[in-house]
Order: structure tokens, then C-alpha cells, then sequence
């Protein structure tokens, strides 16, 4: 009786904490996500663990998590049709065991795996998305947390995405730092259009969609996005755009929920113009 007791007190103070900081958040919204409308939230049928980055083909829905507990990285695939997990790829590299946000250019998939601390080190892996034969690793001098992929070009967001690297992919590897035009902390971006376009946290309770016009870095639009439930570290919650996120077109996709997952599927109202 004492045990049940102590556990309801306890429960009832985490939820009352929860309920006291999302009341206080100053930046908190209402809407999902802004000029969206919710068109499903599919389960994926197989386990990940801590999610960070979001890809989709025409077959298959890709995700990277990172297991904290045993330090290692994981690249899934999941059925496009049935959600059901197909395979899982572990890209532990050492003491790199932080996957990022993903993107996939031809018949490549781009993941960062980067040291769990800023100023660290990262390796981005090229992986083919037939056989998941690693095709090359690169190796950078800072933590990497997404990539964006677009043919010999790469774009990569550092710690919180404070600086955003140019690779440029040749005969040459040349890579140079640019400032992130927004506040936001990306987690996850794609080239879309001529246009990147990125996802990520302002704050444990909101966060934005941008596109950015390239390669002048000018954000031209931006979409405000709320929270999903309650507010971690007691609930699954967090921003929508937290995690991780696709576009297509004017269709939408995050993934803001650690497993057990769900891909949640928006329609933008209309597509951006620059």
C-alpha cells in the first residue's frame, strides 16, 4: 500500500512538473505543424531506439537511431507499404556511435556518425540502398548531427546544426563552414527543389520546418511547429520537427517519437515559392 502510495505521489508530481513547464513554455503553439494538415500516423512494426533522422524511397522507409545504453548506431529499413522492419544495419564506428539525420541521392543514402559531444569528430557513410554496402566513409574533425545529399554535394549540420558544412565531392574533397540562417537546431535536412529544406527543435516544445534558398543560405520560408505530447523527460514528446523528417513534394513526414514509432504524414497547404 505504502509502494502504491509513493508511486501515484510520484506520478502525479511528474505529471503536475510536465503540465507546469508546458503551461510556462513561452514559445509553445497549438498547431501541429503550421499550414499542415494530418493526413495519418502509421506505426512502424519493429524496433528502434532513440530516433534521429527520417528518409523515404519509393519501397522503403529509412530510419537512424542511436542505442545510448550499449553505444551503438543503427540504420533501419522499414516497408514503405506495411511498416514492417526489413533490415538493420549497425554503423558503430568506435567511440562514434551517434547516427544523424539522413539523406539519399541516387542510389546512395548519406548518415553521419558522430562522437556523443560537441568540437568531436564524425564520419559521414556512404551507403548503397540495395545491398547496405558501405560505399566510402569521409572522415570530419566535428560532431555531425544530419546531411543533406544532392548529387557531388553534401550539406552537414554540426552540433546543433551551429555551423552547416559544404562538401563538395570530386577528384578534391573540399569542405567549408557556413552559418546556419536560422535559430533553429536542425536534425534533419533534404535538397528539395534547388531549395534545402530542414527540420528541427527551438525548444522542447517547439521547432520549425524551413526552406532555405541555395546556395545564397536565405531562409525564404518557415513553418512553426508545436509539441506532441508530454514533454521529455517523462513523456514521448517534443516538437514534431524534432527528429526526424522528409518531404515530398507537398507531402511531409516526421518521425518525432523514440520507438515504438510512428510516422506521421502531413500535407503542406501549398508548396513553397522563393
Amino acid at each position: 500500500m505504502i509502494r502504491k502510495t509513493i508511486r501515484f505521489g510520484l506520478t502525479s508530481l511528474f505529471l503536475l512538473m510536465s503540465s507546469l513547464l508546458v503551461a510556462a513554455a513561452p514559445d509553445q503553439i497549438d498547431v501541429a505543424i503550421e499550414q499542415a494538415r494530418l493526413i495519418d500516423a502509421r506505426p512502424l512494426d519493429g524496433r528502434v531506439f532513440h530516433v534521429q533522422g527520417l528518409a523515404l524511397d519509393s519501397r522503403r522507409i529509412w530510419v537512424t537511431s542511436v542505442d545510448g545504453d550499449n553505444r551503438k548506431a543503427y540504420l533501419h529499413a522499414f516497408d514503405r507499404r506495411t511498416g514492417k522492419l526489413l533490415r538493420r544495419l549497425e554503423l558503430t564506428d568506435g567511440a562514434r556511435y551517434h547516427p544523424g539525420g539522413i539523406s539519399i541521392s541516387g542510389n546512395s543514402i548519406w548518415v553521419p556518425v558522430a562522437e556523443l559531444k560537441p568540437d568531436s569528430s564524425a564520419i559521414l557513410v556512404e551507403i548503397d540502398t540495395n545491398s547496405l554496402a558501405v560505399r566510402r566513409k569521409i572522415h570530419v574533425p566535428d560532431h555531425l548531427g544530419c546531411v543533406a545529399a544532392s548529387g557531388d554535394t553534401l550539406v552537414a549540420g554540426n552540433w546543433d546544426s551551429k555551423l552547416l558544412y559544404r562538401i563538395d565531392l570530386g577528384k578534391t574533397l573540399r569542405m567549408r563552414a557556413l552559418p546556419n540562417p536560422s535559430a533553429t537546431r536542425y536534425q534533419d535536412m533534404k535538397f528539395v527543389g534547388g531549395q534545402l529544406v530542414a527540420g528541427g527543435a527551438l525548444s522542447l516544445w517547439s521547432g520549425t520546418v524551413d526552406w532555405i534558398d541555395w546556395p545564397s543560405m536565405k531562409v525564404v520560408r518557415s513553418l512553426r511547429a508545436g509539441a506532441i505530447g508530454p514533454v521529455r523527460p517523462w513523456g514521448r514528446g517534443g516538437p514534431y520537427t524534432g527528429e526526424g523528417m522528409a518531404i515530398e513534394g507537398r507531402e511531409l513526414y516526421v518521425l518525432p517519437e523514440d520507438g515504438p514509432s510512428r510516422l506521421f504524414h502531413f500535407r503542406l497547404e501549398a508548396t513553397p515559392h522563393s
